[in-house]
């Protein structure tokens, strides 16, 4: 992951290297840590490629953390996007029931072999319905992370401030 510093002397985020070089960006607080996490697990499934980058321009005018954002696109790389076709293809069926509408005659129409010819018809209805499942994964996978996130935030908070020294007399009525 690149640093602010580095991110500044890119020469290609020359033009808009001012904006990555605000600080409120690079801090983890509880607004900016859960944009972030929606941030880059939208930017993870709707892009194929540059996912980093997308999450990073997403993060400027949503005042989100770029380093969470850029770190969680990382939730689909080369090693888990077969995993993550299957996943998108089946919640895109189950969306779409594709199964429910091609049933019937249908199916036997097209199994009967006169429509062999437009076989490319059903590669592009399968790559429709995985597009569409990533779309899907990614406005959903994108809200909860950011509930996650939020919630996991409150619970860190709430924790420290039960463990603080002075704080446990207060709490405590029995004492």
């Amino acid at each position: 992951m690149p640093t602010r510093e580095e991110m500044v002397r890119n020469r290609w985020l020359a033009p808009i290297a001012h904006r990555f070089a605000r600080s409120e960006l690079w801090r983890f607080t509880r607004r900016s840590v859960p944009r972030g996490t929606a941030l880059g697990l939208f930017a993870a499934f709707i892009v194929p490629f540059g996912q980093i980058f997308l999450a990073a321009f997403l993060a400027l005018p949503a005042r989100a953390n770029v380093p969470v954002a850029a770190l969680l696109t990382f939730i689909t790389n080369p090693f888990t996007v077969p995993f993550w076709i299957v996943v998108a293809n089946k919640v895109g069926r189950f969306v779409l029931k594709i199964d429910a509408v091609a049933g019937g005659a249908a199916q036997a129409e097209l199994s009967s072999g006169r429509w062999e010819s437009f076989g490319w018809f059903q590669v592009l209805e399968g790559v429709g319905v995985t597009a569409f499942g990533f779309v899907i994964l990614s406005v959903v996978t994108a809200a909860l992370g950011y509930v996650l996130s939020s919630f996991t935030w409150r619970l860190m908070v709430a924790r420290k401030w039960t463990r603080r020294p002075g704080r446990r007399k207060v709490l405590d009525p029995a004492e």
